[in-house]
């Protein structure tokens, strides 16, 4: 039987190079080719002032197995991708955002919403099955895009890393530059195995780096944290219908303390925000799965209190109302 080192650089038969840029595009139609290029999973809002000076934009990527490297650089552009692009197609790899020039503001998660500012140096985690508006200034950054499964190998938690940056201060995250500096100068002449086992290793001592800096990896102690941490989010997922689910409910199930139930939830807002935004992003898939099911069932299936709490709070996290994103899901729908 093959081991999983074995069968990955059996699977690393090529190295798939492409190269995109604007630069042939007549001015008017470059941001409008940018957007073409992205638009399988982020939206690119256009302004009128792209459309009249042009847009300079490339991307270099090489793609080996089921891992991406893209080297991008940009004028100032804004990208976001929505719980409606999330819930209509099947991108859901991680990505790691590594700024080499330029300043990049991201806010992520629902509400209220993580803000994350970069800028050289600086590395930012972005998970694609969940949402983020991107604004960047003319700039140059790196993007590994991983498969969840091989992230969660080092991150059990992986997801609570979302919109958060780091810079190189620990020893781990101190490692990455000369990584990174080494893996873009090679990169174009190695063969594919040894392109896979670079890209791989630059990711995951990245991925260790946020691990170490939110204190999900390394000992038995971040172990136990995980397991309280998944026992809870199990029961919650489990209650999100009922009316009843509350903080008391939760601390009974899951057999915490008080304290440490805040602790375990400080990074999602705190329990009762984490609570709303997992039943809003449920409410969001179903509306999206079920167009004929009524919105107020919608909303008391997932315990809120009234239609008119749901509008809110559907509202403010995804700036538009319920039948709005229902309509916006079913256009974007192939």
């Amino acid at each position: 039987m093959k081991t999983d080192s074995v069968a990955t650089h059996a699977a690393a038969t090529a190295c798939v190079y492409s190269h995109f840029d604007t630069h042939h595009e007549t001015p008017r139609a470059q941001v409008l080719a940018w957007r073409d290029r992205l638009g399988h999973f982020l939206d690119v809002p256009i302004s009128r002032q792209q459309l009249a000076d042009g847009f300079n934009g490339s991307i270099d990527s090489y793609r080996v197995a089921d891992l991406t490297f893209m080297d991008c650089q940009t004028d100032p552009i804004s990208q976001t991708r929505s719980v409606a692009r999330i819930s209509t197609d099947s991108v859901r790899q991680f990505v790691f955002h590594v700024a080499v020039e330029g300043t990049i503001e991201t806010g992520a998660g629902l509400y209220p919403k993580r803000k994350a500012v970069q800028s050289e140096p600086g590395i930012l985690a972005l998970d694609m099955n969940q949402p983020m508006q991107m604004t960047r200034s003319a700039c140059r950054v790196l993007a590994f895009f991983l498969p969840r499964e091989l992230v969660e190998t080092v991150l059990p938690e992986a997801e609570s890393i979302h919109g958060r940056a780091i810079e190189y201060h620990s020893p781990l995250a101190r490692m990455i530059p000369a990584h990174l500096a080494h893996l873009c100068k090679t990169l174009p002449t190695m063969s594919a195995p040894d392109a896979y086992d670079a890209m791989r290793t630059c990711a995951m001592l990245i991925a260790a780096a946020f691990g170490k800096e939110a204190g999900l990896t390394g000992n038995a102690r971040a172990a136990a944290r995980t397991a309280m941490f998944a026992t809870a989010r199990r029961y919650i997922d489990a209650n999100l219908g009922q009316m009843d689910l509350t903080l008391e409910n939760v601390l009974a199930a899951s057999q915490l303390s008080r304290p440490t139930l805040y602790r375990l939830f400080e990074p999602e807002g705190g329990l009762v925000t984490y609570i709303r935004n997992r039943r809003l992003r449920e409410a969001a898939d179903e509306l999206h799965r079920y167009p004929h099911k009524a919105i107020v069932e919608v909303a008391y299936g997932l315990g809120f209190n009234s239609a008119s709490d749901f509008n809110r709070a559907f509202r403010r996290a995804y700036d538009m109302s319920p039948s709005d994103f229902r309509a916006l899901t079913l256009r974007q729908t192939p």
